[in-house]
């Protein structure tokens, strides 16, 4: 499928928002669910973007940067996936797979960017020393620029290179397999290391009990083939219900004990 000049335009504008939007605006835009969706109506595919979109949104739902360290790029990989999908006719599998390379490029370009974005900070100090709204305004505003073009000018590369493009950066990976072995294994750990730094603010020492429940819960329904496709919709349902429980029976606890002083945070949010 060849794309007209108005839907590169589009995907250029659309690339350069949520780029911005995954790191400053954070309203969710940038999510591959939500991106798929928009570049489904662009490229005249509502379908296969929200299919594409909803399995590449999956593949990274756990995926969370750490300190320095960047996962795969959820707004690249997300985008060529559909790209690819739609504009070669790939299976959604291929698509998401295809453009995994694309998501590790977003990966290493977030690295670099905050890099040399780092010495700004230096510079945004003696601004605010001297009373420089404006120029930490024009900082900010430079910075995101940065972040946008970037992501939108690989995307629109990308897009216009099509597959034969990530079919080369897979060959890459293809005769230097142990390169990809190690970055898919680091990729892989960081959703877990992702979740673990959440539990470890989040999660209440009595609230163990129900964490281990939900993971027994997950195992099982998991493997029963008639429950398998909704089970972490079941479990989010049965979640819910503790949750509200839990909440009821603390309320009506602190309104008997007649207090209106909330739980501390010693052990938990």
């Amino acid at each position: 499928m060849d794309f007209n000049f108005i839907q590169i335009i589009l995907v250029f504008a659309w690339v350069f928002i949520v780029a911005i939007d995954q790191f400053d605006l954070l309203e969710s835009l940038y999510q591959p669910i939500v991106t798929g969706a928009v570049l489904g109506i662009i490229l005249g595919d509502l379908e296969t973007g929200l299919i594409v979109g909803g399995t590449y949104q999956l593949m990274t739902i756990g995926n969370m940067p750490v300190g320095g360290a960047q996962p795969p790029n959820a707004v690249i990989g997300g985008v060529m996936a559909v790209v690819f999908a739609i504009g070669s006719g790939l299976e959604t599998t291929a698509a998401v797979g295809l453009a995994v390379p694309f998501a590790l490029i977003g990966q290493y370009m977030v690295t670099l960017l905050f890099t040399v974005m780092s010495p700004m900070m230096s510079v945004a100090d003696k601004m605010a020393e001297k009373g420089d709204h404006k120029g930490i305004v024009n900082l900010n505003y430079l910075a995101m620029a940065a972040l946008g073009l970037l992501f939108a000018v690989v995307c629109t590369i990308g897009m216009i290179g099509g597959s034969a493009m990530g079919k080369v950066l897979t060959d890459v990976f293809d005769a230097v397999p142990w390169l990809m072995t190690g970055l898919s294994a680091a990729g892989g750990m960081m959703r877990f290391v992702g979740f673990a730094t959440l539990l470890r603010i989040m999660l209440s020492n009595e609230h163990w009990g129900i964490y281990f429940t939900g993971f027994a819960l997950a195992t099982i329904i998991g493997y029963i083939p008639a429950l398998s496709g909704s089970a972490l919709l079941l479990i989010a349902f049965i979640g819910i219900t503790l949750a509200l429980s839990d909440f009821q029976t603390n309320v009506a606890i602190r309104n008997a004990a007649g207090s209106n002083v909330n739980g501390g945070d010693d052990d938990g949010i």
